[in-house]
């Protein structure tokens, strides 16, 4: 096995430390690439910006979007908004 087909995928098959575009990453976290961009200057999404052209480049690792969408969790009310014992018919 050659040293570029160890860095590319197999027959389809992605391998372990998949670089993704800023369009494929939108597409796989289903959100619009400009919103990913965004995050991604702020901080909220890991992307490296490559160096050398004329545009800033970004590209993305699966396990850094993973991981980012992991760590935004939604929090929860502690206290609930509606109280079970309190509605009509309930005993």
């Amino acid at each position: 096995m050659s040293e570029r087909s160890a860095d590319k995928s197999f027959e389809g098959q992605p391998c372990s430390s998949e670089w993704l575009t800023a369009s494929e990453a939108a597409r796989y976290l289903k959100i619009k690439r400009r919103t990913l961009l965004l995050w991604a200057r702020q901080g909220r999404v890991q992307g490296y910006a490559l160096s050398g052209t004329e545009r800033r480049v970004w590209r993305f690792q699966k396990k850094d979007l993973d991981a980012a969408m992991m760590a935004n969790t939604v929090l929860t009310s502690t206290v609930p908004s509606v109280c079970p014992e309190e509605r009509v018919g309930i005993e």
